[in-house]
């Protein structure tokens, strides 16, 4: 079964987060959520929670694919983050799979993971609008997956699922969660 790390930051939109989480865990994936330092994580709303572990006791070999929440301070403080940014350069050079929903492609952006000419979204005014920035609800380039905000979270997750486990599955955890179609 795929394995997907998702870093959880103080500032991160939550609903991304624990839609990111409970979605893949729903399809079977094994998924480790990772605070940036010990304690309670304090969302972009306010919520308190608790990640599985903290990234420094994490080993990125065992694990097919991060996935980035965004949150515009949560967005901030994941770029700081050198484990963070070490991480993703690995995953990227290893063709590993990596996603990023709402400000978080900027983190993409900044430590170079996404190439020049690489499509991409994320929310409206979090980056740069380059030319190839699409402004879509989703977007799938090469091996990684990014997307435009709290709204496509669902979408996103159930892509991620879609790719690591398979359309069927996807279907199945769809139908569960009765989604408008």
């Amino acid at each position: 079964m795929p394995k997907v790390l998702v870093p959880f930051a103080n500032g991160m939109e939550e609903m991304e987060a624990v839609i990111i989480v409970d979605v893949l865990r729903r399809a079977g994936i094994e998924v480790v959520s990772a605070s940036l330092e010990e304690g309670t994580v304090t969302a972009s709303r306010g919520a308190k929670l608790v990640a599985d572990k903290v990234l420094s006791q994490i080993n990125a070999s065992e694990f097919d694919m991060i996935l980035l929440p965004g949150g515009n301070m949560g967005t901030k403080n994941l770029k700081a983050d050198e484990r963070v940014s070490s991480i993703l350069k690995e995953f990227k050079k290893e063709h590993r799979w990596i996603g990023a929903i709402c400000a978080a492609p900027g983190v993409l952006l900044d430590h170079s993971i996404l190439e020049k000419d690489q499509k991409f979204t994320a929310f409206p005014g979090s980056v740069p609008q380059e030319k190839n920035y699409t402004g879509e609800r989703l977007v799938l380039s090469d091996k990684i997956l990014t997307s435009i905000g709290p709204g496509s979270a669902f979408e996103f997750s159930l892509k991620v699922v879609e790719l690591l486990v398979g359309t069927e599955k996807r279907k199945e955890v769809e139908k569960g969660l009765h989604l408008p179609t």
